[in-house]
């Protein structure tokens, strides 16, 4: 078994009126939110589901079912810290997390700093250890047509 393992996640959430927009734990003022069974906090599930790649362990959708209605407007900082807490039961520790959400709008550099302190905190992490960044997309796609945001996040984890 080798020492380190590399994990990729990506989640996308459309966007839709009538909801708030976490992202990273942050509560961003905007005019549309993103749409979920959970609080749909894209930047959070991704984060989770490179963690759980790295040691095969399936994706959030497993251990959190949208079927379940116990996580109906969960706290995907809350799920995440799961997420964490798994991993060390496996004998695992994170090393970094490198993170990009694909948003038209809002801007998201204001609350980049926020972010990576929250998502530490939930992981149990230091914040050094965090890199979120935020693109457009140059107004392609369905992020840059504003139907939804995306995020691609890559970690790495060990066993000390």
């Amino acid at each position: 078994m080798h020492n380190f393992r590399i994990g990729h996640g990506y989640d996308v959430h459309r966007l839709t009126e009538g909801r708030e927009l976490i992202l990273g734990g942050v509560h961003i003022p905007h005019t549309t939110g993103l749409l979920g069974h959970s609080d749909a906090d894209v930047l959070a599930h991704a984060i989770a589901d490179a963690l759980l790649g790295a040691l095969a362990l399936g994706d959030i959708g497993k251990h959190f079912p949208d079927t379940d209605p116990q996580y109906k407007g969960a706290d995907s900082l809350k799920l995440l810290a799961a997420v964490a807490t798994l991993l060390r039961t496996k004998g695992y520790q994170i090393g970094n997390v490198d993170a990009t959400i694909l948003a038209q709008k809002p801007k998201l550099a204001p609350h980049i700093g926020v972010m990576c302190q929250n998502l530490a905190d939930a992981m149990d992490i230091s914040v050094e250890q965090v890199s979120v960044k935020a693109t457009t997309e140059e107004g392609l796609g369905f992020t840059g047509e504003l139907q939804g945001m995306a995020a691609h996040a890559v970690c790495l984890v060990y066993k000390p």
